[in-house]
């Protein structure tokens, strides 16, 4: 089987397992409060959230404190060129449900370049995914919206992905060009990933 079949085959149990999960609102707490935690995000001072879509790992309901953290909070969208950006967030009534059902930036907002930041402002990634492994590999949808953002960020910005237990792999094949995680968090552990360094 090819590495991209493979993909595919764990993108598929992947997301069966996570649509399965349940009592997801409690777990996702759980795990943003072991995100929250980490030196990495005592230390950052922009840090770039993912509001949560589909059955991903549940931000939203984690924003507002962290919008109080004293924290500068950014998040990204997709543009029309399928390219992320990123969005100062100050206040939840700047964002509305969008394209897809996805929560973003209200469009007279997405406009305002004082709300726009740059991806080596960042000092600290919190990053979605489909699967992963335990040594940070990570497959996402396969259309490498986060690959492009991951590229511009500081090389020393630590790279953290949220997700379930159930979403992880004994091994994500993995390419040149794919960019192993920092660390892994999930319900049952924070796991220690190769990271940008050596991969």
């Amino acid at each position: 089987m090819s590495d991209a079949d493979r993909k595919q085959q764990i993108r598929e149990t992947a997301h069966a397992a996570r649509r399965a999960q349940e009592n997801k609102d409690e777990i996702s707490r759980e795990i943003v409060a072991r995100f929250v935690a980490l030196p990495e995000y005592q230390s950052a001072s922009t840090v770039m959230y993912y509001v949560d879509v589909r059955a991903e790992v549940r931000t939203r309901h984690d924003l507002p404190a962290a919008l109080e953290s004293g924290k500068r909070i950014i998040i990204p969208w997709c543009n029309d060129d399928g390219e992320l950006e990123l969005f100062h967030l100050e206040s939840m009534d700047e964002l509305e449900i969008g394209m897809y059902r996805i929560l973003e930036p209200k469009p007279e907002l997405k406009a305002d370049p004082a709300k726009h930041v740059a991806p080596e402002e960042l000092d600290l990634i919190m990053v979605p995914g489909v699967g992963f492994d335990r040594r940070g590999g990570r497959t996402g949808h396969g259309k490498g919206y986060y690959d492009k953002l991951l590229e511009h960020a500081r090389p020393d910005t630590p790279l953290v992905a949220l997700a379930f237990e159930c979403q992880m792999f004994d091994e994500i094949p993995m390419q040149s060009h794919d960019v192993f995680m920092d660390k892994v968090v999930t319900e049952a552990a924070v796991y220690e990933g190769i990271g940008r360094k050596t991969s």
